[in-house]
């Protein structure tokens, strides 16, 4: 029963609004055509059963007076009535009644033979009985129930399609405002519900939009004043930073030399890293989008990006340490739609971060339209393959765990490409990143 009872409310929370709304309708229009039947089916049968009674009473009254005058009762059926003298029929309570001296009345329609009975005493030790046979009334009592089922089920049939009508209008404006959030959510900033419902009215649902439309205009706000201010500050910091490049430039040479043009160099690529991610946020990128074979763009973007890795392809290993074209090995991959620039990009940003934060030997594997850069370190935070990467952390113990702008970039330059970039942690050990490209 436990059982049948949990199944139950899962089914029922399978359901959408619309159809709770409708069953619910149906299952309280029931309930009352259920209340209203039995008063009608009561009402009926109490009316049924006065007249009855009254009318054996009337019957026993006159059969008496025949007996009284006659002395003797004839056989014959007067009516429908049929009086008998001590009748073996007649109920036990009935005659047990009229022998104590009353004069009563019995009645029965749920039998096989439905009818009414009315007994009186005759002389000392006698019981005078009518019988008056109920079949048309019982008849008439099934005829009105079957009307009152075939009524209800009409009334609660119309009350579900009702509700679902009525419940339609309601499940439509909580799906628009669902499907506008998740557009919110996927970076769609200037989506709105909109008015919804009759126009100059309020309700629920219309106080639900407007709040998510104002929430989203607020959100809007906020996130566009920070790429704003990242795109700011980007900007401003490359003028000194391009005269302190050039000052670093003329220092003599030695060690702090050497220091300060590192640094100089990495203030440079997170200046231009953040540049980007500022417009990758805006929506800025506009990608070219041409045919070209997987193998060589990979063999490309891993001898440009200094990484030490290994190419393999459908038929093996292609080439090595960075320095194979792809395309020795015979097999150039399949035909793939993307800006070869932006793929690079991305796949200098994974190569780059695995060869850093991976450790061990880094490849390159082409498969059909995606490619997967694999290292054999410890292997991706649990964390960013639950949340996906974050700005400005990164896989370095001194600054905590994380990923920095070099995945926040591949992910960005993926989207704008129509590419996926998808990270796991193989079982064999290490990280692997593949991206799979769209066919040309």
């Amino acid at each position: 029963m436990r059982h049948l009872a949990t199944r139950g409310r899962h089914l029922v929370g399978a359901l959408g609004l619309r159809w709770k709304i409708a069953i619910l309708l149906a299952v309280g229009c029931a309930l009352v055509a259920l209340a209203i039947g039995v008063l009608i089916h009561e009402a009926r049968v109490r009316q049924v059963s006065d007249a009855a009674r009254k009318s054996a009473v009337e019957e026993l009254v006159r059969v008496r007076q025949v007996y009284e005058l006659t002395g003797r009762l004839a056989y014959d059926k007067v009516g429908e009535a049929e009086g008998r003298v001590d009748c073996s029929a007649v109920p036990p309570a009935l005659r047990a009644a009229a022998l104590a001296g009353q004069r009563t009345t019995y009645l029965d329609l749920t039998g096989p033979h439905p009818a009414v009975w009315a007994a009186r005493p005759v002389g000392s030790a006698h019981v005078l009985s009518v019988r008056q046979p109920l079949d048309d009334e019982r008849a008439e009592l099934a005829e009105l129930d079957g009307r009152l089922i075939a009524y209800g089920t009409g009334v609660v049939a119309l009350a579900a399609i009702g509700g679902a009508l009525m419940a339609s209008r309601l499940s439509k404006d909580l799906r628009t405002a669902a499907e506008t959030a998740r557009r919110i959510s996927a970076g769609d900033l200037d989506a709105r519900i909109g008015p919804s419902g009759v126009p100059g009215t309020r309700n629920e649902v219309a106080e639900l939009s407007s709040a998510v439309d104002t929430m989203a205009a607020s959100l809007q706000y906020r996130l566009e004043a920070e790429q704003r201010f990242t795109a700011d500050v980007a900007h401003e910091l490359r003028t000194p930073l391009t005269g302190l490049h050039t000052a670093a430039e003329l220092l003599p040479p030695g060690r702090p030399t050497e220091l300060v043009r590192d640094r100089v160099s990495a203030l440079r690529t997170l200046t231009e890293d953040l540049l980007e991610v500022a417009r990758l946020d805006a929506n800025r990128e506009e990608p070219r989008l041409e045919a070209h074979r997987l193998g060589p763009l990979v063999a490309s973007a891993v001898r440009r990006s200094g990484v030490a890795a290994v190419i393999h392809g459908p038929e093996g290993v292609d080439g090595g340490d960075g320095g194979g074209d792809g395309g020795d090995g015979g097999d150039d991959g399949a035909w793939v739609r993307t800006d070869a620039r932006r793929l690079e990009r991305i796949l200098t940003n994974l190569l780059v971060n695995a060869g850093r934060h991976g450790g061990g030997s880094v490849s390159a594997t082409v498969s059909g339209t995606s490619v997967t850069v694999r290292d054999h370190g410890p292997g991706f935070p649990e964390r960013l393959l639950r949340d996906g990467p974050r700005r400005f952390m990164t896989g370095a113990a001194e600054r905590g765990q994380g990923t920095g702008l070099g995945l926040t970039i591949a992910f960005g330059q993926a989207q704008v490409i129509g590419a996926e970039v998808l990270l796991a942690n193989p079982a064999a050990g290490g990280a692997a990143a593949t991206v799979t490209l769209p066919a040309a």
